[in-house]
């Protein structure tokens, strides 16, 4: 059975490759409708999640920007199909302006390792090509349940020369040791980790279980590491994406974890209340709560 879910799923994104962009934008936002549209769990997650991370908002506004959301859902499936498909120049003939390319470009001539942060805003498979081309990272990543999707994503996720190294214990070591020899990374920030792994910060109005993952690796190391923040938001006009680059602030280099991972939640609150509609509001991300507080799903 996994097998021919594989082969249905690889025989769907190879399909969605050979629309044209426009044709690929709608399928997207068609995807997002059938999501508002009929009874299923991502939905309802992106309610709960809405209803408590924008308590001014009420229950009409809250559907409204559940429905924005799941849209856009699914335009970055639709837009990720063509950047698995694609070869990479042509995905990235999509990226039709850059906003703080200096700040990674500074980070590379000082010779400091880089620690690329995002998070599951806008499209972050067409930032992987932009980020992978200028300096060839080792890029963190949660493997799909299905192998044949997986061995295809690895494969894709190459193409400008850079690496990748999946969230197992073998990979953290991997990625440890690439900011240790100098190189750069690529790291998710905002999936929720284990508890021993994470602490409990302010984000969008409440508490969020937020990793230690990326504190742990630039603490006390501002003159030999330099963390940047990427993301690729779409553009309104749905013809391509921005990509938008920003240094850590002082506060990420703390030896206080507590204040380095907070500092990080900030900046990410930053960009997912700036695009509201274009964060992953389907992710469970809320699942642990802090003391007594009940659990959201």
């Amino acid at each position: 059975m996994e097998k021919l879910k594989g082969v249905l799923a690889l025989t769907l994104i190879h399909a969605i490759a050979l629309l044209p962009w426009r044709a690929v934008q709608w399928l997207g936002s068609f995807l997002g409708w059938l999501m508002w549209v009929t009874p299923n769990r991502s939905k309802k997650i992106a309610q709960i999640n809405l209803t408590h991370c924008f308590p001014e908002l009420d229950n009409k506004a809250v559907d409204q920007l559940t429905r924005q959301s799941l849209k856009s859902i699914g335009k970055t499936f639709a837009e990720s199909a063509c950047a698995w498909i694609w070869p990479a120049e042509k995905t990235l003939q999509r990226v039709r302006s850059v906003e703080g390319l200096e700040v990674l470009q500074q980070a590379i001539v000082s010779g400091k390792a880089i620690v690329g942060i995002t998070s599951h805003l806008g499209n972050w498979e067409v930032l992987n090509h932009f980020y992978s081309k200028q300096c060839k990272p080792l890029v963190f990543y949660r493997p799909p349940k299905l192998k044949a999707l997986d061995e295809l994503l690895k494969k894709q996720r190459r193409q400008m020369g850079n690496q990748v190294a999946p969230s197992t214990k073998q990979g953290i070591i991997s990625v440890i040791k690439e900011v240790r020899k100098g190189g750069a990374v690529g790291i998710p920030a905002d999936p929720e980790p284990s508890l021993k792994s994470g602490v409990f910060v302010p984000f969008l109005g409440t508490q969020a279980l937020t990793s230690k993952f990326i504190a742990g690796m630039i603490s006390g190391k501002q003159d030999r590491v330099a963390a940047v923040f990427l993301h690729a938001v779409r553009l309104e006009d749905g013809s391509g994406f921005k990509v938008l680059l920003e240094a850590a602030p002082d506060d990420m280099y703390s030896t206080d974890t507590e204040t380095s991972v907070a500092a990080m939640g900030r900046v990410l609150e930053n960009y997912v209340r700036r695009w509201p509609s274009q964060y992953m509001w389907t992710m469970k991300r809320f699942r642990r709560r802090p003391g007594l507080e009940k659990r959201w799903y």
